[in-house]
């Protein structure tokens, strides 16, 4: 399968199987193009059809680059995944991560927070050290023989619980000494109770830091005020930029985190926005929420949405050619062939090798999942019961969807979200149709400043 396109001035095949990418002039895209999908065309009629736009000899040279492409795997390439599926629900899995709802409570009342303000619909909580203490033994009990393991200290606001943060972290390097693993922790705040103890302490321990900022300050004020109705935007920025500041200098990873939403359709300058007060780990998602909420992303919003990543890919092209680039998480894309074949297949492993522990230590697939009873596993005490779900989980995949059989962007969002899924379908094993047109356009802008920047590096 190839999907080709054209994207600011340049002419892009992506071999979607083998995953290969070609920069290509006008006659070689028109060939590839009247070739078809499994370029069953024969060559006579390709060149009857493109007579009259090229030399016939100039066709009959492009189709031999084509045909010795696709000799070579590069081109027109076999799906040779399809296979490896088939005992997906058979294969072994361990806990690799978990997220740790270390506060189901929050300092902010965000309008889009798909938490309830922290509280997952149910009751204000803090996780007690003794529960995150046996999720951290659980984790290890369950990992089998991998040695990193991932710990995401998550809310609510999970600063709000900073004293059992760092007592489990303390905990966790324990636990490495005994057991031989190694965590890596992370942390997910909104910036409002951070202080200077917090951040070095963070600096120390916290492999990665992400920090919510929904862009320019009108646009967070909107949607990130506090519990009394202020806007938060002047309280937390420069605390994250002196939070940047001292990652940056020792080497630190971080990301600054925002949402858009049906609000801010020009998001691309709230993205710009972020790069200009200093920051350059950059993320902004796509608000998910329920088709009548007033912030919703509309399926009338998509065409701005896609010229917004466009506007975005060029300006990062044109900073990063001025030496001041950044990274944007969704144009982030490996050409090289990694991630491992099952994780391009059935993505994040919620259900299964990620799992979300409550305050109380209840697990779900995820902690979009958390508090719907349905998706109940278990407890970090007694460990999993619902052997059927997990196995469910298991068998999620970009082949288990039939959206995603013709879908050129499988192999890089792996089938999608299965709580998205659920929350608009009813069903995980389906997908969420806004989140896949985004994800396409994204694959595309990613593909082409990848393009850009390879150009810039054989001038």
């Amino acid at each position: 399968m190839v999907h080709q396109y054209r994207s600011n001035g340049y002419n892009i095949l992506l071999d979607v199987d083998s995953g290969s990418v070609h920069v290509v002039d006008d006659l070689v895209y028109d060939v590839v193009a009247a070739l078809g999908k499994d370029s069953s065309v024969s060559e006579e009629e390709i060149i009857l059809n493109l007579s009259g736009r090229y030399p016939s000899s100039e066709i009959r040279e492009a189709l031999e680059e084509v045909f010795l492409l696709q000799k070579e795997g590069q081109l027109f390439s076999r799906d040779v995944y399809r296979d490896a599926v088939l005992d997906f629900k058979n294969r072994p899995t361990v806990v690799k991560a978990l997220c740790l709802h270390i506060a189901h409570d929050c300092n902010l009342a965000c309008q889009y927070c798909f938490a309830g303000e922290g509280e997952y619909h149910g009751q204000k909580a803090l996780m007690s050290f003794e529960t995150g203490a046996r999720a951290l033994e659980f984790l290890v009990e369950n990992s089998g023989n991998r040695k990193n393991l991932e710990v995401d200290f998550f809310g609510g606001e999970p600063l709000m619980n900073f004293d059992v943060v760092r007592r489990l972290t303390a905990y966790g390097r324990e636990l490495e000494k005994k057991s031989g693993k190694h965590f890596r922790f992370t942390l997910t705040t909104n910036g409002v109770l951070l202080n200077r103890e917090i951040m070095d302490f963070c600096n120390r321990e916290m492999d990665n830091v992400v920090m919510s900022l929904d862009g320019r300050k009108e646009v967070h004020d909107r949607m990130r005020p506090t519990r009394s109705g202020k806007g938060s935007y002047d309280l937390i920025v420069p605390k994250f930029q002196e939070f940047v500041r001292l990652r940056k200098a020792l080497g630190k990873q971080y990301y600054i985190r925002g949402t858009f939403t049906h609000y801010n359709l020009d998001f691309a300058q709230d993205v710009l926005h972020y790069a200009d007060l200093g920051f350059d780990q950059l993320s902004m998602e796509p608000v998910v929420a329920p088709p009548d909420a007033p912030y919703a992303i509309r399926k009338e919003d998509l065409d701005q949405i896609r010229e917004q990543y466009d506007i975005l890919a060029r300006e990062m092209i044109r900073r990063e050619k001025e030496g001041r680039g950044f990274t944007f998480f969704h144009f982030l894309i490996d050409l090289t062939g990694g991630p491992c074949v099952y994780k391009r297949l059935s993505g994040c492993g919620s259900g299964t090798e990620y799992l979300a522990v409550t305050p109380w230590g209840d697990l779900y697939p995820c902690h979009q999942f958390v508090g719907n009873k349905e998706f109940l596993l278990g407890n970090v005490e007694e460990g999993v019961k619902r052997s059927d779900l997990v196995g469910v989980f298991k068998t999620l995949n970009v082949y288990a969807k039939k959206e995603c059989a013709e879908c050129f962007a499988r192999y890089y969002c792996s089938g999608g979200c299965a709580a998205n899924s659920w929350n608009f379908h009813g069903r995980v094993d389906s997908v969420y149709e806004t989140g896949c047109e985004l994800e396409r356009k994204r694959v595309e802008c990613a593909l082409m400043i990848k393009a850009a920047l390879a150009g810039q590096e054989t001038e």
